[in-house]
C-alpha cells in the first residue's frame, strides 16, 4: 500500500539536498512524520494546504517500512505516522501537485 507525504517547495528542496527529512514544522512539533493514504489525501490537502501553490507529493511504500504506526486521527480514521526520518530511499516517486480552480489535482496515485 502506498502512503503519501506532502511537502511545500522549500521543504521538498531541503529533502532533496539532504537526502531525507525529519518533516515539516507540524511533523517536528508532533514527533513523527504525518502521511496519508490515497483516500485521506484529498481531505488532508483541503484541511492543511488549501490554496497553497508549489506542493510536492511523495509516494512511499508502507509494506515493510520500519517505524511506521497506524494511529487514529481525524474521525477515528487510522493514519500512517512515520517515527523516524523520511529517507530518499523510502520514496518510490514524487511529483508536483498542480493547483487548479477546484483545488489540488492529485491525478492517478498508482
Amino acid at each position: 500500500m502506498l502512503a503519501y507525504k506532502i511537502f511545500r517547495d522549500p521543504e521538498y528542496q531541503a529533502f532533496l539536498r539532504d537526502g531525507g527529512s525529519a518533516g515539516a514544522p507540524v511533523d517536528l512539533a508532533d514527533g513523527y512524520i504525518h502521511l496519508s493514504t490515497a483516500a485521506q489525501l484529498p481531505e488532508t490537502l483541503a484541511k492543511h494546504f488549501a490554496g497553497e501553490p508549489d506542493l510536492h507529493l511523495l509516494a512511499i511504500e508502507t509494506e515493510g517500512l520500519d517505524a511506521l504506526r497506524w494511529e487514529p486521527s481525524r474521525g477515528g480514521d487510522l493514519f500512517p505516522h512515520l517515527y523516524r526520518r523520511l529517507r530518499a530511499g523510502d520514496v518510490l516517486w514524487s511529483r508536483t501537485l498542480p493547483l487548479g480552480p477546484d483545488g489540488h489535482e492529485t491525478g492517478d496515485l498508482a
